[in-house]
């Protein structure tokens, strides 16, 4: 009997410590960094949107793959061609709007300097940062008006302004907008003269990188035409495949599942490959993006 108390006496004194330590410490664990793994998956279930719309849009694409992948594989029984099919719904388009990314990338990135001509016009005139950034709020380019009137809204709650302008290089992400952004951070901390001088100097580089840019862009013309015609042509080929079965008969067994799984994993790699030739080498950016979890710096 004297062991039994002695034994719930102690289970007790247990539970009171665990009880206490929870109370001090609490049951949260600190915000920590999502692993590489699900930044990952969901940046593939994101896609690169910019708005709510285009990121429902992503999403309801990969749910289609999905379906059409599990009918192909209910209705002709082939692995390999339901791996295709969901491949091919959202790779059929990434490959006939190669070079759409680019062309918008350039269009913003004028915008971006039609903005910061603005801003100097403004600041030589005598007005600070923060007034001339929301003083352009109501003019900003459509292109990236979103943009600057969310950079006004978070300077006028309150936020600071390197913080700010941080998030508006991360929702532009172009490496040439943080050599705007880079100087009105520095502006912010250290309140130097010339800012205006900086930005009209900045406009004149972008005016010229846009340029560039385009004059590379339309050089580029030839591979993204080849890659929208062998991209035609393999799904024309499809078709007459589906609406002649003989055709397909081969692919049936064991054997020519594999190499239908080898045929197309090298027609794919050849259309990544070609599609990359289309498009520039991405430049890395100048400011580090700010985290996007709570609570992680």
């Amino acid at each position: 009997m004297i062991a039994y108390v002695a034994m719930l006496a102690a289970v007790l004194s247990l539970t009171g410590v665990v009880v206490g330590l929870v109370g001090v410490i609490g049951t949260s664990r600190p915000p920590r960094p999502p692993s590489a793994l699900r930044r990952r998956i969901t940046a593939w279930w994101t896609g690169t949107g910019r708005t709510p719309a285009q990121r429902r849009a992503r999403q309801a694409m990969l749910i289609v793959a999905f379906v059409s992948a599990a009918g192909t594989w209910l209705v002709t029984g082939w692995p390999i061609g339901a791996i295709l099919v969901g491949i091919a719904v959202p790779g059929i388009p990434w490959l006939f709007l190669s070079g759409v990314a680019e062309r918008r990338a350039i269009d913003r990135l004028a915008a971006v300097e039609s903005w910061t001509r603005r801003i100097a016009d403004i600041v030589v005139n005598g007005l600070g940062l923060q007034a001339a950034i929301v003083a352009t709020a109501s003019t900003a380019p459509a292109l990236i008006e979103d943009e600057v009137k969310g950079l006004a809204a978070g300077l006028q709650a309150g936020q600071s302004a390197e913080d700010a302008l941080r998030r508006f290089a991360d929702e532009i992400n172009d490496y040439a907008c943080d050599q705007v952004v880079a100087p009105l951070i520095l502006h912010a901390h250290d309140r130097g003269e010339g800012l205006a001088t900086v930005l009209s100097d900045i406009s004149r580089s972008l005016g010229a990188e846009v340029e560039m840019r385009r004059t590379i862009n339309a050089k580029r013309a030839g591979p993204r035409f080849a890659v929208r015609f062998m991209t035609g042509m393999t799904v024309v080929v499809i078709l007459l495949g589906v609406l002649n079965p003989q055709y397909l008969v081969p692919y049936q067994s064991l054997a020519g599942q594999i190499v239908l799984a080898v045929l197309s994993a090298i027609y794919i790699a050849l259309m990544v490959w070609v599609r990359r030739l289309s498009l520039p080498v991405p430049r890395a950016r100048i400011l580090a993006p700010l985290p996007t979890y709570p609570g992680w710096m």
